[in-house]
């Protein structure tokens, strides 16, 4: 497995670059805290905003009724972990396997785990541009489909049913500290078997 690290003791403008844009392609983030109760997770979908420098911000909104809202004291430490690409790999796709038999089933997989400070943010004009933004970018990958509709923005809502809406919601943001992404892709394999692996991934 290989870490890529982004944090204050090791600032390298590429890695975080990179691990920005995995958290941009696959945005739906496990945000987990500390509650009374022990360890909490709040599944969300996080926009990256890249100020302020070096590692930027995550956005994203969550229902008032959410004991986040309620519990969660601004700045306090949280972890949020986004998944990528993931597959389990058959010891059957490694040709060396065939020679020696010493291979094992193993998992691969990409992840980025991103550990920041939380604040709430109770304010309509935050949250607008929140959700205004976030759906901006889900509503134009949608409509990158054949066939697909036109992508739809928050003015063909009705202004009040909009405003409902927003109401009922609350923004959060997190101030990346430090950002760790690990793969594991099979670096420990020779040249063959990663590449047949491959190959037979490509066919699933």
């Amino acid at each position: 497995m290989v870490a890529v690290r982004a944090d204050k003791s090791n600032a390298h403008a590429v890695n975080s670059d990179v691990l920005r844009a995995l958290v941009r392609a696959h945005p739906l983030g496990a945000l987990v805290r500390r509650w009374q109760h022990g360890l909490e997770a709040d599944h969300l979908p996080f926009l990256v905003d890249p100020a302020p420098a070096p590692y930027g911000t995550l956005l994203a909104h969550v229902a008032r009724a959410n004991p986040l809202c309620t519990e969660a004291k601004d700045g306090e430490p949280v972890l949020v972990i986004f998944r990528a690409q993931d597959a389990y790999v058959s010891p059957n796709w490694y040709p060396s396997k065939h020679d020696a038999h010493k291979q094992v089933p193993t998992w691969n997989y990409r992840v980025i785990n991103v550990h920041g400070r939380l604040r709430i943010r109770d304010d309509a004009k935050f949250v607008r541009g929140v959700v205004a933004r976030l759906t901006r970018v889900q509503e134009q990958q949608a409509a990158a489909h054949p066939g697909s509709m036109a992508p739809w923005k928050m003015g063909d809502a009705p202004a009040d049913y909009l405003d409902q809406m927003v109401a009922a919601i609350v923004g959060i943001e997190v101030e990346v500290e430090r950002m760790v992404g690990k793969w594991k892709l099979g670096q420990n394999k020779e040249e063959r078997d990663r590449a047949n692996a491959a190959v037979e991934l490509r066919k699933r």
